[in-house]
């Protein structure tokens, strides 16, 4: 079932990095809000909701060092952020999480709710 032989995880292993990217639950959130087009800072704490200001600036921070999103002047002195070639290559195992949480996620809160009874 080891797909990639070796240590994948090790601290200079690509696949760790992949897995801190998704698991920031505002990066995903993000990444998601700017799969169909460029938005304003404004309109992605509008969409994803529960996320602050300050905490959007960070992720979005976060995502431009990783290459993830750009930041890109429009008129009258706004800024948009867009996702790039590499950001949009993250969509699809966002999407296998994402359905892998649908049919699951009910077995998953389940076996929490029989634990906290057990308890």
């Amino acid at each position: 079932m080891d797909t990639y032989p070796g240590s994948v995880f090790l601290a200079d292993c690509p696949a760790r990095l992949a897995v801190e990217i998704i698991a920031d639950k505002w990066a995903v959130a993000v990444l998601y809000a700017l799969s169909q087009e460029p938005r304003r800072h404004g309109e992605l704490v509008d969409r994803i909701g529960g996320v602050s200001r300050k905490v959007l600036t960070q992720t979005l921070r976060r995502l431009q060092g990783y290459g993830l999103v750009e930041r890109h002047a429009v008129s009258g002195g706004k800024v948009e952020y867009v996702l790039t070639d590499l950001g949009r290559t993250l969509l699809r195992p966002i999407a296998v999480l994402t359905e892998w949480s649908h049919v699951h996620g009910g077995t998953v809160t389940e076996f929490q709710e029989s634990q906290q009874d057990n308890r």
